[in-house]
């Protein structure tokens, strides 16, 4: 464990302040953690009543606002006993005029008690429609009231800022907005660790059991994850308990590496919630433009905050929008090609020699057979339409890597490309994808041109670049499917597969 509130130093200021305001910040970034262990040190200090509390019982009422006030209030009594003395706990709750009840009984318990009142509240945007709104007003009524007669501070814990909790008035399913919730002074996103605080936390493990992590292994899992702080312990996690159980074994960057292959294979529980939100509209309306390597076009500015806050995102420091670490990177194309490889036919591993080599004559056979076959009717086996003919050439070659090799994507914004780097066992080989769209030049040229910059990168010699022509007067499969082998002038073999 690391100090759970030194990626928060500002709140201690903002609660003397007496302010109201909001954290946010993904997905097991240790956001509970932190604010559980803010509340006791605050307790403890002797000047404050502080408590955490979590309103998600309340989700199952999100259109009976007085059921979720009775589920909510049941719960906080719970909590409260389980973290504050006697001395510090509230009267017994009454149950009056519904709407009410939460600002009443925070009233009458802060009048009670000899100290300020202090509340973090969890879970906030697991609350939506009639029952949020009415959770955000009750706080924001009694707010000038504190502090003698209403919390003194009061902090809303969750994934994303106020505006961006759901609900379903006013012809838009969000809030757009601060209000009901105008009282907040700040919102704070919880910071990822920093790699000082990974190599500290990897420290612990040593000093604690006598096994080494080489510096290394714990720049590449930075690297890796670029601190998040679920990830970080993930890969550990995976090392330490799976791979490496031997304490008298040093922990090594190959290590590292491989963990990250299983997480990813495994699709554990925070990767698979990432992999959920590529449903949601606004959020396909950025990721497929970015894996396609398409500029963003007419985003609004608060979608691509949305990202960035759900920690899909960040703003690359030499600037565009980029995944927020190389695994994430790696697990949202993995995840788009479950679909289309669920429906791929039965296909024979003819591309393995008899000593189970890669031959990548025989891949290119079976890969024109497949899609001549199969290609346009798995296109619609996707929702991301604009990157289909990637997804399905993933989902191929996903099943070639499955039998003993590995499949890395690269892509950016505005680089209007896909490259793909396909290994298995001795063999590598570079891939690049293009696609002809509609009033588009043909992007042979230029595909060229970029693959042999990335087969530079990867110290390869030859490659293959695929032209998906998807501009409505396109030939027939049968007659545009074709290959051709170019020499560029720096002597690389390109061999074009137009599909």
């Amino acid at each position: 464990m690391l100090p759970p509130t030194s990626r928060l130093p500002d709140l201690e200021t903002l609660i003397e302040q007496e302010s109201y305001f909001v954290v946010h910040a993904p997905r097991q970034t240790g956001k509970t953690t932190a604010m559980l262990a803010l509340a006791q040190q605050l307790t403890a200090s002797g000047r404050y009543a502080a408590v955490m509390v979590s309103v998600e019982v309340g989700s199952a009422f999100n259109h009976d606002p007085s059921a979720a006030e009775l589920a909510i209030l049941g719960a906080w009594r719970n909590t409260i006993e389980d973290y504050l003395p006697k001395e510090l706990q509230p009267p017994a709750w009454v149950y009056n005029a519904p709407g009410q009840r939460i600002r009443e009984n925070l009233r009458a318990w802060s009048r009670q008690i000899p100290r300020p009142l202090v509340i973090f509240i969890d879970e906030i945007d697991s609350l939506q429609d009639q029952t949020l709104i009415s959770v955000l007003r009750q706080l924001r009524d009694g707010y000038s009231n504190r502090p003698e007669n209403f919390p003194s501070s009061v902090g809303l814990i969750g994934l994303r800022d106020v505006r961006d909790y759901k609900v379903a008035s006013g012809g838009s399913d969000r809030l757009n907005t601060a209000s009901p919730f105008n009282i907040k002074v700040s919102s704070i996103t919880l910071r990822n660790f920093y790699a000082a605080e990974v190599q500290e936390l990897y420290q612990q493990h040593t000093e604690a059991t006598g096994q080494i992590f080489t510096p290394l292994a714990t720049t590449t899992a930075f690297d890796l994850t670029q601190g998040q702080p679920w990830l970080v312990n993930a890969l550990a996690k995976e090392v330490v308990e799976k791979l490496v159980k031997d304490r008298s074994i040093t922990i090594t960057k190959e290590h590292i590496l491989q963990a990250k292959e299983i997480l990813i294979a495994r699709l554990d529980t925070h990767l698979d919630s990432l992999a959920e939100r590529l449903r949601e509209p606004r959020i396909k309306a950025i990721i497929q433009p970015m894996l396609a390597g398409l500029e963003l076009g007419d985003i609004p500015n608060d979608d691509i905050q949305f990202v960035i806050d759900l920690g899909l995102c960040k703003i690359h420091p030499q600037g565009g929008l980029t995944m927020a670490n190389p695994i994430y990177r790696e697990v949202l194309p993995r995840v788009l090609t479950v679909t289309p490889m669920a429906s791929l036919p039965m296909i024979a591993p003819t591309w393995l020699t008899s000593e189970g080599e890669l031959n990548k004559d025989g891949l290119l056979e079976a890969f024109l057979k497949f899609w001549r076959q199969h290609g346009e009717p798995l296109l619609g086996s996707t929702g991301y339409h604009e990157i289909a003919p990637h997804i399905v050439l993933m989902a191929f070659l996903h099943r070639v890597a499955n039998g003993g090799g590995t499949l890395e994507r690269e892509y950016a914004i505005g680089s209007d490309r896909m490259d793909l780097c396909l290994s298995y066992k001795a063999v590598m080989l570079g891939i690049e994808l293009k696609v002809w769209r509609e009033k588009k030049r043909d992007p042979q040229t230029e595909g060229i041109e970029q693959l042999e910059s990335y087969l530079a990168r990867l110290g390869l010699d030859e490659g293959w670049l695929f032209v998906f022509d998807r501009r409505q007067n396109a030939l027939p499969i049968e007659e545009r499917l074709s290959t051709q082998v170019v020499m560029t002038e720096n002597q690389r073999t390109i061999t074009v597969i137009r599909a």
